[in-house]
């Protein structure tokens, strides 16, 4: 199969599996990839984490010609035919979440964020070696770094069970590139946001709220910073790799270069939606880090990556999606 280049070329459509494809990032790659001619399949659960019903309303909207949808648990589902004839897995599926993750909570972090990974990377060295596999990790897995902004060569040290769970599938990762030869990356999202995000996230929170006029929860004092990145940004980083003709480096920041305040955020929201927020804040909640901010110089140089949506404008697209839900 091919696709129309930008030049005008014939070039090669690739057939890429989408680990959580229904989900908020998932779904939007899934649209890109298929807007440029790919064939996709989406393998997702479909998970109670939120209602799933938003998971596949996110599908509908997205779905059209290539599209396969196979709705199961990556650690029950035979991954044989899944994989076969597979250029690519871009790893999204998992557990979400740091406030959830102790406790008994804890074992759907392990099977969701470390099982799944190992059953997919070793699926792929039986039946289908060579796939390039991408692999969603988290700036959570760095904790409260040293310096800011953090490069990857700093030690990883979470503050909490998911970002364990997290670093866990980075390692295995790197290990099944290293024993096995497969083709990986890890990418470390910091912080994504836009359209289609889950509702429990903070923006989609903040944004709901400014629109029903109901009150905005905030943990903490709101000096917390973070650094955001759109979600077009990142799908931009996810295609690079599936499109790069070298080896990649064992793990990237992708991150917005943003690194503003809670606090910066909620005046930035009053000034986009135009309405008067009801703010209240409630204790910090365990796990959270107080900074996050990650040096993407690696994608960078890898990828010829580059964040390209500014803070305010994301969420000026967040606020538009908001409303016409």
């Amino acid at each position: 199969m091919t696709r129309p280049s930008a030049c005008g070329r014939e070039e090669a459509t690739i057939r890429v599996i989408v680990t959580g494809g229904a989900g908020f990032i998932g779904s939007t790659l899934v649209a890109a990839l298929l807007g440029r001619g790919d064939e996709v399949v989406v393998v997702d659960a479909l998970t109670p984490y939120y209602d799933p019903a938003l998971k596949r309303a996110a599908l509908d909207a997205v779905a059209g010609p290539g599209l396969t949808v196979v709705e199961a648990d990556l650690n029950t589902v035979d991954l044989a035919p899944v994989l076969d004839g597979a250029d690519a897995v871009v790893h999204l599926a998992g557990q979400p979440g740091v406030r959830k993750s102790w406790g008994d909570d804890f074992v759907a972090y392990t099977r969701a964020n470390v099982d799944a990974t190992q059953r997919v990377l070793e699926s792929i060295v039986r039946t289908s070696p060579g796939t390039r596999f991408l692999y969603a990790s988290s700036s959570s897995v760095y904790g409260q770094a040293e310096t800011y902004p953090t490069h990857e060569e700093m030690l990883p040290r979470p503050l909490s069970p998911y970002g364990v769970t997290k670093l866990a599938g980075e390692h295995l990762t790197g290990l099944y590139a290293e024993s096995f030869g497969v083709q990986t990356a890890a990418f470390r999202f910091f912080t994504v946001y836009g359209p289609r995000q889950r509702p429990d996230m903070a923006f989609t929170r903040f944004l709901g709220a400014a629109r029903d006029g109901s009150p905005i929860t905030v943990y903490g004092t709101g000096e917390q910073i973070r650094d955001f990145t759109f979600v077009g940004d990142i799908v931009d980083a996810l295609i690079a790799g599936l499109d790069a003709t070298s080896a990649l480096p064992r793990v990237m920041n992708l991150s917005g270069g943003s690194s503003v305040s809670v606090n910066e955020v909620l005046d930035t929201i009053a000034a986009v939606t135009g309405e008067r927020l009801d703010v209240q804040r409630l204790d910090p909640v365990r796990g959270d880090v107080f900074r996050t901010g990650g040096d993407s110089t690696r994608a960078r140089e890898a990828l010829g990556w580059e964040p390209k949506v500014t803070l305010e404008e994301g969420l000026r697209r967040q606020w538009e999606w908001i409303r016409s839900l």
